[in-house]
């Protein structure tokens, strides 16, 4: 598929013809607007309504008879959702806006689609790779959780050879980081210099990488997402988008079923 070249391959979302009750968070995610895990966030914050009443209790059922609001928005299911990856360059935030205007992924896949999305996790600004984005809340939602096992391998670069023994205590788990200790899946050297090394991992915590060397002594020169799942980068050069097709959106949603 030709990067950069929008398509029709969307994807069915929530059955909206049916009457059938569902969690308040589903429905916001679905909504399109945010992932499951940021609308309970939401709901808790008192920024919902359902039929004009502020609603803060998690696990509030609504049906196509309710209301569901955000400040002046009314959120309906989205019928049809979008999935597009993209190869990240460095320098650009993996956000959708930010407040101090500097360049955001958004820019890159402006003419991607009319719909709102958003990405599946993020990379910081100095990372290069695979993000994917959509406005498909459940999915969101299960890719970023660590339950689900959804790996990603990461190519880094480091300012010195990675000593054996650094490597044999981030496997053995033994690198403790403020928000606890590293999780790592599997670390190999990529480079007769020790220098370059392959990461895979399914954790999403924040900036994991980069703290986990920082704390050994290593200054991370490049950080490269090349895999996402069974996304992948061929194809895809850096700076470049596309949509998914439906056989790796099924793909996707099979895996983490």
């Amino acid at each position: 598929m030709t990067p950069n070249k929008p398509n029709k391959s969307t994807s069915k979302g929530a059955n909206s013809d049916k009457n059938e009750p569902i969690r308040l968070n589903k429905w916001i995610a679905n909504s399109g607007i945010c992932s499951r895990r940021d609308a309970d966030q939401m709901i808790l914050d008192g920024k919902i309504k359902v039929n004009n009443v502020v609603v803060t209790q998690l696990g509030t059922k609504v049906t196509n008879k309710d209301q569901v609001t955000f400040g002046n928005k009314i959120l309906s299911l989205k019928k049809e959702f979008v999935y597009i990856l993209l190869n990240k360059p460095k320098g650009f935030l993996s956000t959708t806006e930010d407040d101090r205007e500097r360049k955001t992924i958004m820019e890159i896949i402006k003419d991607a689609t009319k719909e709102r999305v958003y990405p599946v996790g993020r990379l910081d600004k100095n990372s290069t790779g695979l993000i994917l984005l959509t406005n498909d809340g459940d999915l969101t939602n299960d890719l970023i959780h660590p339950s689900k096992g959804v790996s990603k391998v990461y190519s880094v670069g480091l300012d010195k050879p990675l000593h054996k023994n650094d490597m044999i205590a981030i496997m053995d788990g033994k690198v403790e980081l403020e928000d606890g200790n590293v999780e790592f899946d599997k670390i190999a050297y990529t480079s007769e210099d020790k220098t370059e090394l392959g990461i895979e991992l399914h954790t999403g915590r924040n900036r994991i990488i980069r703290r986990t060397f920082e704390k050994l002594g290593y200054d991370v020169k490049k950080l490269d997402r090349v895999g996402f799942g069974m996304l992948t980068k061929r194809e895809l050069p850096r700076g470049k988008w596309r949509i998914l097709s439906e056989k790796e959106i099924r793909f996707l949603k099979y895996r983490i079923s």
